[in-house]
């Protein structure tokens, strides 16, 4: 285990900081590290692993298509880029797909093809682009730019120009920004990064009329919160809006890297070939085990159970009614506790408790375990935490 370490400390670039162990195996919630210890995982590789570790559905995906085919690149058409596009159209409200590699990648995307739209149908006038408070987008030039973070965004300016600013979930702010210049607005349906805010209906269904009002597409960001994440397919589905683009990413291949921007037929018919491209996305292998993940975590039943053990995670952190929490969010496994304590106190403690816990702010503690933890995994959880907020 040292080794590990100081061969990561010796020779990866220095952008994390982490902990004093070397995670070696998984299995449902769990993860072990090298010397045998056990971890709840609460995090879920920061909301991806939607089904856990060595989900055994995707274990057959991956092992199936390993023997077949790995990657021929975009030059060529594969069944399983195709299979999933399909489903992936038929559980939305998309008609076409474009599949990248991350989440960033396909914000970055979204905005292209924003510009691109407008600047067809309006002329190269109409390109800005509104972006709101607390958001998160990703760490590239383009989506860093709608990232309003002083701390992220400034030691790399100058960034992309054409973006603007507003308070999320005030609509007369957004509508102050939102002209006849605006090509796109993008927002979360419920913000991750940000600290786990859900936006609010007053909020989705205005920035759909203001977008039609002033010509301008509407992206729904649903890297984080998306794919069965608040206990419906699609977050947006809870507010009845439907968006002109959506991308996702974060839980679509199970762990493997894969993204997606969904857009209807009237934005994908401004790209053209040469327009867009990514080398290495959608490839055979990594788009069979986003197949699988679709089909299981696209069931009722799966996600009525989302649902009701979101709600009952809830119910047990507003329990503990401890004076380090302040507050508790969320909706569907996407649960968030405002503390009076530094988070980070909190997961260096959840270690020694064998929890593996992540924060959405300094003081926000962030709860998005894999979809399919259990109510006995979640009670344990509880206990965990308890133990926690009494010693802290």
């Amino acid at each position: 285990m040292g080794h590990i370490i100081e061969l990561e400390q010796n020779h990866v670039l220095q952008t994390y900081a982490r902990p004093p162990f070397v995670l070696d195996h998984g299995k449902g919630c769990w993860v072990y590290d090298t010397a045998g210890n056990g971890y709840l995982d609460c995090a879920a590789g920061i909301a991806v692993n939607a089904l856990g570790h060595a989900h055994p559905s995707l274990i057959a995906a991956l092992t199936e298509q390993a023997s077949k085919l790995w990657h021929v690149s975009n030059l060529y058409h594969t069944a399983p880029q195709a299979q999933l596009a399909e489903a992936l159209c038929a559980s939305s409200f998309a008609e076409r797909v474009f599949f990248c590699n991350s989440g960033a990648e396909a914000n970055e995307a979204a905005f292209k093809f924003s510009r691109k739209w407008a600047h067809d149908n309006f002329g190269a006038q109409k390109h800005a682009i509104v972006a709101f408070s607390n958001a998160f987008h990703g760490r590239t030039f383009g989506a860093l730019a709608a990232t309003p973070r002083e701390k992220y965004q400034a030691p790399f300016r100058p960034l992309l120009p054409g973006v603007r600013f507003a308070e999320f979930n005030d609509l007369a702010a957004a509508a102050e920004v939102i002209a006849d210049d605006v090509c796109a607005v993008i927002v979360e349906p419920v913000q991750g990064e940000g600290g786990i805010h859900p936006a609010t209906q007053e909020f989705l269904t205005g920035l759909r009329d203001l977008c039609n009002a002033h010509n301008a597409l509407l992206i729904f960001d649903e890297v984080q919160c998306g794919l069965g994440r608040t206990g419906t397919l699609w977050a947006h589905q809870q507010y009845g809006v439907t968006p002109d683009l959506l991308t996702v990413a974060k839980p679509l291949a199970g762990g493997l890297p894969m993204a997606a921007v969904l857009m209807t037929q009237a934005v994908a018919q401004v790209m053209h070939p040469g327009d867009h491209g990514s080398t290495f996305a959608a490839s055979p292998l990594v788009a069979s085990v986003a197949n699988a993940v679709l089909k299981l975590v696209n069931q009722a039943e799966f996600l009525a159970e989302v649902t009701q053990k979101g709600t009952y995670l809830k119910e047990r952190l507003q329990e503990i009614n401890s004076p380090c929490i302040a507050a508790v969010r969320g909706v569907g496994l996407m649960l968030a506790a405002d503390l009076t304590i530094p988070a980070n106190a909190v997961i260096q403690a959840g270690y020694r408790q064998s929890l593996l816990l992540i924060n959405a702010g300094p003081n926000t503690l962030r709860l998005v375990p894999p979809l399919i933890i259990s109510r006995e995994e979640i009670d344990l959880l509880i206990e965990r935490l308890a133990t926690i907020f009494a010693e802290l």
